[in-house]
């Protein structure tokens, strides 16, 4: 276990006695090349993410969950990534159970009847339009980026409806995963064991109960459903970044003590701009995880206190979340450049810690955009829907 590993042991919340997550994340860093190769995760670990909490960790107490507090998961899902990447990515969806709490509470029990470990996942874009008809809407198309939907329990889908209420935030369809086809077309850089394959629906009707707005209010009157999802959904995909980032500072520091050069060259951890470099990536690390949980925490005390969150607080989480995405790969970068020609090769862990690094500042919620959304915010100028 690394130092940074340890501390995050150390400031989760769980009962004392045996940690349950430190062998399953032995076993997940022996795996990746694993995981990579089938271009998702095996079936048997996410059975052994369920079985440490990952999926009922925000589901309500009152349907078996835990209803952990958002820095609580966000700890767990960074812990997983220090491990690998794409386990970090996929435990990260743990987070739609906020997503499913704007069901209607009936369809919430339904889904929760046999237990709070349940595996949802899905792809939004593009939209497809849903037609009315008995029973509900039918849906037909194909969407993109189905991360995790391999171990899925169900899969939601975005949809439009003609005619129907426009709030400018996308609708999601939920139906059972074996209503779905995957057509396994996940062939990229980083990230590659999340399974973010594409997925088709052909012809299912699911019931108007089965559909929400992603973003909407939840039906369940809780702090942590007061919590705001869209940001939460950011913030789950960063903290894997700021893990792989830790991963690959801790590979660096460690490889720099003990590797020499065949030149002759001092060791690593001799060199001048090595020291520096070191220095100034733990330090931006640092300071990105802290504004990270700040802005976390700040909102979960008010919430808790019963107050409600303003806009500059949900701004001050995205904002953060972009940051910590944005630090984590360049200090992933940072590390893979003090490798040499050590970290150009496939295999080694540096390379995939990059790589993966580098897959997470790219997604629609940590992009270059999110900036300027968050800029706009902090000058008193209206922002898109979604954001914050």
């Amino acid at each position: 276990m690394t130092l940074m590993q340890a501390e995050l042991s150390t400031e989760s919340e769980a009962a004392p006695g045996p940690d349950p997550v430190a062998p399953l994340l032995e076993e997940i860093g022996d795996r990746r090349a694993e995981f990579s190769a089938q271009r998702q995760l095996s079936a048997d670990i996410v059975e052994k993410l369920k079985a440490i909490g990952v999926y009922r960790a925000l589901v309500a107490r009152e349907f078996g969950g835990d209803e952990q507090s958002p820095a609580e998961f966000l700890r767990l899902i960074e812990r997983i990534s220090t491990a690998d990447g794409s386990a970090g990515w996929v435990a990260s969806f743990g987070v739609s159970a906020l997503y499913l709490a704007s069901l209607p509470r009936e369809t919430i029990a339904e889904i929760y009847a046999n237990g709070p470990d349940v595996v949802f996942a899905g792809g939004l874009f593009p939209p497809q339009t849903a037609v009315p008809v008995d029973g509900g809407l039918k849906v037909t198309g194909k969407w993109k980026f189905g991360s995790g939907s391999t171990g899925a329990d169900l899969i939601g889908v975005g949809i439009k409806v003609d005619g129907g209420p426009q709030s400018g935030l996308p609708r999601m369809a939920v139906m059972p995963a074996e209503k779905v086809k995957i057509v396994p077309n996940w062939e990229v850089n980083g990230l590659q064991g999340t399974g973010s394959h594409d997925l088709v629906v052909d012809g299912v009707v699911v019931p108007e109960n089965w559909t929400f707005i992603r973003g909407s209010a939840a039906t369940l009157d809780r702090p942590l459903y007061r919590y705001p999802s869209m940001a939460f959904a950011a913030q789950v995909l960063a903290v894997v970044g700021l893990g792989v980032a830790r991963a690959a500072l801790d590979e660096i520091t460690a490889m720099a003590g003990g590797r020499g050069s065949i030149t002759g060259a001092p060791l690593l951890a001799d060199r001048a701009y090595v020291q520096i470099e070191i220095a100034k990536a733990e330090a931006a690390l640092r300071s990105a995880r802290a504004f990270f949980y700040e802005a976390t925490e700040s909102a979960w005390a008010k919430l808790v206190a019963g107050e409600t969150l303003v806009i500059e607080d949900i701004n001050f989480i995205r904002l953060a979340a972009s940051h910590a995405a944005r630090v984590g790969s360049d200090v992933a970068s940072a590390a893979y450049k003090l490798s040499g020609t050590t970290g150009i090769y496939t295999a080694h862990p540096i390379a995939r810690h990059v790589q993966d690094a580098m897959v997470v500042v790219q997604h629609a919620f940590l992009s270059e955009g999110t900036w300027q959304s968050a800029g706009r915010v902090l000058l008193g100028l209206d922002s898109p829907p979604g954001f914050p």
